[in-house]
């Protein structure tokens, strides 16, 4: 089983890599971009054949090392391989 994880920074916090990018995007004649929110992608291949077990190890793995739960969200889709 596959596990992708996606992790971008809280709504309301100053996202500076977005910032910069829209501001390249713009510059290159990009006018219609409103907004950029940069994040992390990670994919994870595991052993196991519950979904619900798999799930649950890849949230522990977000709390505890992906993801920084203070600034971060991060939502995770469990892929069948």
């Amino acid at each position: 089983m596959n596990a992708r994880v996606y992790i971008t920074l809280k709504p309301g916090l100053l996202d500076a890599q977005g910032k910069t990018v829209k501001s390249a995007l713009d510059a290159l004649g990009f006018k219609g971009v409103k907004d950029v929110r940069m994040g992390k992608y990670v994919e994870l291949k595991l052993n196991g054949a519950k979904a619900a077990t798999v799930k649950a190890d890849v949230e522990r793995m977000c709390k505890k090392l992906l993801a920084n739960p203070i600034i971060e969200t991060y939502r995770i889709e469990l892929v069948q391989t």
